[in-house]
């Protein structure tokens, strides 16, 4: 606050930006500044494998990160390892995680964490693995047991890498998690799950101010590819409720391969847009996840602004059609909407709703295509 408030007072005042914009321009560089400045990656070594241990409690998505990190770099030949002797189910998840995604995962040795660690880092020597990812003990609480488990560990393998994985919704408790796991066993960095879309952040903000350490990565979904590089912007954008623009369209070039954009381009010309080209779309965008959380990635727009279950409605409407009728949407006439409303659970003004709505659309599209509505419009782009 106090470096805010004086950059604030001997700051020129840019002619562009009223005061309140200007301060809200220092908070913005004073957060990234906080955080980071710049993202951090992990870098691998030459000889040997790069060794990453993963600390942090039970329930934080610290067995699922493991899997990410693994297959976010798969071409690093990775070996996941899950040494913890206490939660066979914990074990069962990094195996079955593993066997999903092609992953070895290096089995539990005489239920003994530090031999398992220590034959693990072993055989990656051996085999040329190259990388070395080990899921090491969640508990409820960071208690004596568990921090000389870990220490023991870090002896055995001496990892490149200790990195927390915590919670990001959980605030507060993250940060406690982020100070204890330092002063014990010592930390290099964390990666926060969790912070799947929406406007949350303050935790990364906290943990960078209290752990001094980087932050790498962000959970982002459930997905094996749901981990994204940690930018300190963009977290300081969501923080301040500037959206995350630049992540949503990372998210749209993800489904670009699924849309045939030149196909579409041409029928919106010509106007032959039909609703099973509006369902393909619908569905395509429904992979990158709850529509609520890429709308909340936009400035001023909040996750309850948007209903989901309006779009189950249309979904449902449009999946109720024959196909000839989602293809040439101007032959329903008032029986077949009818029968449409009973099919989709809905009534016949939610079948009218829709199919004016889409009209109006598929005009709209076909004139802006044709440029006809610019000589209507108070300015022209040039």
């Amino acid at each position: 606050i106090e470096n805010v408030q004086k950059k604030a007072l001997n700051q020129n005042l840019d002619k562009r930006l009223n005061p309140g914009e200007l301060v809200m321009k220092i908070v913005f560089e004073e957060l990234v500044e906080l955080l980071g400045k710049t993202p951090r990656h992990v870098t691998f070594k030459n000889d040997g494998p790069t060794i990453i241990s993963l600390l942090g409690l039970q329930g934080v998505g610290k067995t699922t990160t493991a899997a990410k990190l693994a297959y976010r770099f798969s071409n690093r030949k990775p070996l996941l390892v899950p040494p913890d002797a206490k939660r066979q189910a914990a074990v069962d998840q990094l195996v079955q995680l593993g066997k999903r995604n092609n992953i070895p995962v290096f089995p539990l040795k005489d239920n003994n964490p530090i031999l398992t660690a220590k034959l693990a880092k072993e055989t990656a020597e051996k085999e040329n693995y190259g990388l070395v990812i080990i899921d090491t003990a969640g508990r409820l609480h960071i208690d004596d047991e568990l921090v000389d488990e870990l220490i023991k560990i870090n002896d055995v393998v001496k990892p490149d890498y200790k990195i927390l994985v915590a919670d990001g919704m959980t605030g507060q408790d993250a940060v406690n998690q982020a100070r204890a796991f330092k002063e014990k066993v010592g930390l290099d960095g964390v990666i926060l799950t969790k912070l799947d879309g929406d406007a949350r952040g303050g935790a990364a903000l906290s943990i960078a101010r209290v752990s001094g350490v980087p932050l790498y990565y962000i959970g982002i979904s459930e997905n094996i590819d749901g981990l994204e590089e940690f930018y300190p912007d963009r977290i300081a954008q969501r923080i301040l409720g500037m959206g995350d623009v630049v992540s949503l369209v990372e998210k749209v070039r993800t489904i670009e391969s699924e849309i045939d954009r030149e196909r579409l381009q041409k029928k919106i010309v010509k106007g032959d847009l039909n609703l099973e080209d509006f369902l393909e779309q619908m569905r395509a965008i429904k992979k990158l996840g709850p529509l609520s959380k890429l709308v909340g990635m936009l400035p001023g727009v909040k996750e309850t602004d948007i209903n989901e279950d309006e779009f189950k409605k249309i979904e449902a409407i449009i999946n109720s059609m024959t196909r000839k009728e989602r293809q040439h949407p101007e032959i329903i006439d008032g029986s077949r909407r009818r029968r449409i409303a009973m099919g989709s659970g809905t009534t016949v003004a939610d079948v009218n709703q829709l199919l004016k709505q889409f009209f109006y659309a598929k005009n709209l599209l076909k004139k802006m295509s044709q440029g006809k509505l610019l000589g209507k419009m108070p300015f022209r782009f040039k």
